[in-house]
């Protein structure tokens, strides 16, 4: 692979019992950018991931869903940066995030992860929290609800007549990060 190569992973759990689930905000995401490129999934034996390989904006793009459950999806992703030979700072993750509201999306750099043991276990597994973040606001649970409770289960009946949109604007900004780089597309999203 180029230099230039980026390994997008969306975050989620794998079966049909998660399939809906706010948790799973970034399987949804990647979904809608494999759909764009035309891109079936097919499995990476190596890496315990479902991946498409695709051009996006000009870049070798490999699109790609760990075949774990959350908190173990870091060893698919260095995997798969391994193989493909994709530097840290060129993977993109595409997550759920507590923190922001409902439908809102924010780009950034490493940092923390938050409790969040996705992005826990991919930092682990990389080595390094810097890597890119598609942050996909989920908002906080209501009343006493716990964190791990509410991101298990589906997105109410409001959110779901939104989440087409949110997700065709998750990929939007994975694409504007592939194009522009960090700066220049938190311009345009934030």
């Amino acid at each position: 692979m180029g230099d230039d190569a980026a390994l997008v992973v969306g975050l989620g759990n794998p079966g049909p019992k998660y399939e809906n689930t706010r948790h799973n905000i970034g399987f949804m995401v990647v979904d809608v950018l494999a759909g764009r490129v035309g891109g079936k999934f097919s499995a990476h034996k190596r890496s315990n991931a479902d991946i498409v390989q695709a051009r996006l904006d000009g870049r070798q793009v490999i699109i790609a869903k760990p075949r774990t459950y959350m908190n173990l999806s870091g060893g698919p992703v260095a995997s798969l940066a391994k193989f493909f030979s994709v530097d840290p700072a060129n993977v993109i993750v595409v997550h759920d995030e507590l923190d922001l509201d409902f439908g809102t999306i924010r780009l950034k750099l490493g940092g923390g992860e938050n409790g969040h043991n996705g992005l826990r276990s991919t930092s682990s597994a990389l080595g390094t929290k810097d890597y890119l973040r598609v942050r996909m606001g989920i908002g906080r649970p209501p009343g006493r609800q716990d964190p791990a409770d509410f991101v298990l289960k589906p997105f109410s009946a409001t959110e779901r007549k939104e989440l087409d949109v949110w997700c065709e604007e998750g990929a939007d900004a994975v694409e504007l990060l592939l194009k522009l780089g960090l700066e220049g597309a938190q311009n345009r999203i934030h």
